[in-house]
């Protein structure tokens, strides 16, 4: 097992998701000088007992190699040292990083760096961080303002994720688990079927935070699909249909497809592509299931050949 020796040593050091001597989280942030900015989506999350259950979801063993986005004080990362084999924790802030190098610089298996996850090719910074890993997992406290931009980041990468645990916006993880029918309903909720099975394992109410944030959030599981290339690509086709279809939510089908030049069939073809697999065109998009769009999309290839 990787780096045993290391994840003992944060084991006895860290069992109550602190290091050794550590002050309260309030007393880090005055002793760093940190300040919570709200244009980074930044709160002090003050009950540690969320992070345990972020852990314990994540399902982790000293095999996996986990990434968090967003370590902020290292309150999650203490955790996250303790179980997994080894971890990558991604700060964009640099007020943060001194608090994140005092307790974790001297541990072989906690690797930090600085900087916009965004901006970067996951796989590269796994060859440079996590060079030879085999299972990979992503466990974060995400920004609200970034949050669907980086699950996609993750869920589309080339690197296979096997489970991603996350905090999000409540409203936001409405979204990824809504039921077909439902108002809120849509391209998320689609796209996030594609890539895994999702639901909502914990709510986690605006109380929890520092400052406190105006709407509540809640952890969302990802338990991902291993897919082949093959899988990838019509599922792209896939959410082209999706996006073409929620872009108009509120008109039928008929409309909202039959208009969209989708791989630039002509409205005739697309109307007929969906008769063809048996979708009555004067239903909406919300009411379509992930298979029934995958029928719609395979007519509409089938009329490309």
């Amino acid at each position: 097992m990787r780096h045993e020796n290391a994840r003992n040593q944060a084991r006895r050091n860290g069992g109550q998701g602190t290091p050794p001597g550590a002050a309260p989280l309030r007393e880090k942030c005055r002793r760093y000088g940190i300040r919570f900015k709200k244009a980074l989506g930044q709160n002090l999350l003050l009950d540690g007992n969320i992070n345990r259950i972020m852990v314990d979801t994540a399902a982790l063993s000293p095999e996996d190699d986990v990434i968090e986005v967003g370590a902020g004080l290292g309150a999650l990362t203490t955790l996250l040292a303790e179980r997994a084999g080894r971890v990558l924790a991604i700060e964009i802030d640099p007020t943060f990083m001194p608090c994140l190098e005092d307790q974790f610089g001297a541990m072989p298996h906690v690797r930090l760096f600085r900087g916009d996850v965004l901006n970067h090719d996951l796989k590269a910074l796994i060859d440079e961080f996590l060079p030879g890993g085999e299972r990979f997992k992503l466990v974060a406290n995400l920004p609200y303002y970034i949050t669907t931009p980086l699950l996609f980041h993750f869920l589309e990468s080339p690197v296979f994720f096997a489970r991603l645990v996350v905090m999000v916006q409540a409203e936001v993880g409405s979204r990824l688990v809504a039921p077909v029918g439902a108002e809120d309903y849509g391209v998320l909720g689609v796209a996030s079927r594609i890539h895994a099975e999702v639901d909502i394992v914990h709510q986690v109410p605006r109380t929890c935070f520092a400052p406190r944030p105006k709407v509540d959030s809640c952890i969302v599981r990802f338990r991902c699909r291993q897919r082949d290339r093959q899988t990838i690509k019509q599922d792209e086709n896939v959410l082209k249909v999706v996006r073409a279809a929620f872009t108009q939510r509120r008109k039928t089908l008929r409309n909202a497809l039959g208009n969209a030049r989708l791989f630039g069939l002509a409205r005739e073809d697309v109307l007929a592509a969906m008769e063809e697999a048996g979708i009555d065109h004067g239903r909406r998009p919300q009411t379509l299931d992930l298979d029934e769009f995958r029928r719609i999309t395979s007519a509409l290839q089938a009329r490309l050949c």
